[in-house]
C-alpha cells in the first residue's frame, strides 16, 4: 500500500486539487490501549492494544461476529458487570476512547449505564445498541476529550441503571505537539457582509423530502443563508414555504473548491434542539466516478436508482442531531460500508458546549487514512484497506458542504421535531483547507 512516490504522483493533479497529501500517521501521542477480556491486538490504524491489564470486575464474554468496524477482532472479547479500569498514568491531559458492542438480543433502553472518568460522570444512560443505530453486535466508539490526570492514575468506572455495563476496549491518547507541516491553500474567513462569496460557494435550492426524508426546503434567501458579524449564518425557520413546513440553507464549493487530500478545518457553533441536524461534510466533485447504474447528468442525490451514492463516497466531518446535544459524529460512507448494510464506519466524541462555544471540526485525509478531530482530539480513523474503490473511493477530489437539515430520518429519530426551538443557527467562523508541506 505504501509507496514512496505517491506524493509526487498526487502533486501532478489539477490546480484545484491539493498537491501534497497529508501524512501516514497522526500527530497525536499514543499512551496506552487495552483489549478488554482478550489478547494483544494491533489495530488497522497501528494502535497496539495490550492483552487485558489494569481492568477488573465482572465476567469476560466473547462474540463470533461484530459489524461496523475495521477492527472487528477488538470487539469479539468483552467484560460485563461491575467493571473498573485503573491505569497508572503521568499527570497531564488526555483523551480517552472506549469501545463497545452490545452482545445480547435486547431492545432499546434495556441496557443503560453511566460512565465516570476520574470520578466525573462523562455520559449518562449510555445505550450501546441504540447509539449504534439500533443494532446489536455492532461496534460503537465513544471518545471523552480532555481528561485531566492529577493523581498519577486514570480511573474509568461504570454505574448500572438497567442490566450490567459492558466494555470491549480502551484507548488513551496524549495531546499532540504543535506542528507546522500544513500550508494553507484555500479559505473563507467570512470577514464580509451579505451573501456567501460566489467565487467560493454555490447556494442550493431544494424541495423537502429530496434526501433522507428531510422536512425542510433549502432556499437561497438571506433569511436562511448569509454572512454577518464575521460568521457564515445558516438559519433554519419554522414556516410554510415551497410546500414545506420548515426552511433552511445549504451551500457547497463544487467547482470552486475541490480538494484531494489535506486538512479541512471548520470552526463552528452548532444549533440546538429536537429536530435540528447540522452538518459540515464532503461529497465527490465527480459523483459518477464509481457509479454503475447512472452517468453524468443524472439527478443522483436522493435517487433510488442511481448508485453514485454511496459508490463514490462521502466524508462527514461533523454531524450532530439535537436530541443528543453533547454528541458529535464523524463518518465515512462507501459502497462496502454504509448504513443500509449497518456497516458504516463512524465515531463519536462527547463535547458539552457545542451550542455555546466555537470548536474546530477537522478531517485529515491522505491516501492511507482519514482522521477526524474536534479541536485537537482525534476520535475516529478510517484506513485504506487497499481492496479497491468499494471500500476506498477517496482517491478523487471532494468538495465541502455546510447545511442544517430539519427532521429527516435521523433528525426525527429522538422523538420528532420541537417547533418551539426555531429559529436555529449554525455559525461558521471560517473554513480553511491545507496541504501537507
Amino acid at each position: 500500500m505504501k509507496n514512496s512516490n505517491w506524493k509526487a504522483v498526487i502533486c501532478m493533479a489539477t490546480a484545484l486539487t491539493l498537491s501534497a497529501c497529508g501524512s501516514e500517521e497522526p500527530d497525536t501521542v499514543f499512551e496506552w490501549a487495552v483489549n478488554v477480556g482478550g489478547p494483544a491486538y494491533t489495530g488497522v490504524d497501528g494502535v497496539a492494544y495490550a492483552a487485558e491489564e489494569f481492568v477488573s470486575g465482572g465476567e469476560t464474554g466473547s462474540l463470533e461476529k461484530v459489524k461496523g468496524s475495521q477492527d472487528e477482532p477488538l470487539y469479539l472479547s468483552y467484560r460485563v458487570g461491575d467493571i473498573r479500569v485503573e491505569k497508572p498514568l503521568a499527570n497531564g491531559l488526555y483523551d480517552v476512547i472506549l469501545h463497545f458492542a452490545e452482545p445480547d438480543e435486547i431492545g432499546g433502553k434495556e441496557r443503560l449505564f453511566d460512565v465516570l472518568v476520574n470520578g466525573e460522570k462523562r455520559v449518562e444512560s449510555l445505550d450501546v445498541m441504540v447509539s449504534r443505530d439500533g443494532k446489536i453486535r455492532s461496534a460503537l466508539t465513544v471518545a471523552f476529550p480532555d481528561v485531566r490526570v492529577t493523581d498519577g492514575r486514570l480511573q474509568v468506572e461504570f454505574e448500572a441503571i438497567r442490566l450490567e455495563p459492558i466494555l470491549s476496549a480502551v484507548v488513551v491518547r496524549g495531546k499532540p505537539a504543535a506542528t507546522d507541516r500544513w500550508s494553507l491553500v484555500w479559505q473563507d474567513e467570512f470577514d464580509y457582509e451579505g451573501a456567501p462569496d460566489p467565487s467560493k460557494w454555490n447556494l442550493e435550492e431544494w424541495p423537502a423530502r429530496k434526501v433522507n426524508d428531510e422536512d425542510q426546503t433549502y432556499t437561497s434567501r438571506p433569511k436562511n443563508v448569509r454572512v454577518e458579524d464575521g460568521n457564515l449564518v445558516i438559519e433554519a425557520h419554522k414556516e410554510d414555504f415551497n410546500d414545506a413546513n420548515y426552511t433552511s440553507g445549504r451551500i457547497q464549493s463544487q467547482g470552486k473548491g475541490d480538494f484531494l487530500y489535506g486538512r479541512i478545518e471548520a470552526r463552528a457553533k452548532l444549533p440546538r434542539g429536537m429536530g435540528s441536524w447540522p452538518a459540515i461534510w464532503m461529497l465527490p466533485s465527480d459523483p459518477f466516478t464509481y457509479a454503475t447504474t447512472c452517468s453524468e447528468g443524472a439527478d443522483w442525490q436522493g435517487s433510488a436508482t442511481c448508485d453514485a451514492w454511496p459508490n463514490s463516497g462521502e466524508i462527514d466531518i461533523l454531524e450532530h442531531v439535537g436530541y443528543e446535544m453533547g454528541h458529535v459524529h464523524g463518518t465515512v460512507h462507501t459502497k462496502a460500508y454504509y448504513w443500509a448494510e449497518w456497516e458504516q464506519r463512524k465515531g463519536r466524541i462527547l463535547i458539552d458546549d457545542v451550542d455555546d462555544a466555537f470548536h474546530d471540526y477537522v478531517v485529515e485525509w491522505s491516501p492511507e487514512r482519514i482522521d477526524m478531530y474536534v479541536d485537537d482530539s482525534l476520535y475516529f480513523t478510517y484506513v485504506n484497506e487497499g481492496t479497491g474503490w468499494e471500500a476506498w473511493p477517496f482517491d478523487k477530489p471532494f468538495h465541502v458542504i455546510i447545511n442544517i437539515a430539519v427532521g429527516g430520518m435521523w433528525g426525527r429519530a429522538g422523538g420528532g421535531i420541537d417547533d418551539s426551538i426555531f429559529p436555529q443557527r449554525l455559525l461558521v467562523d471560517y473554513v480553511r483547507v491545507y496541504e501537507s508541506t
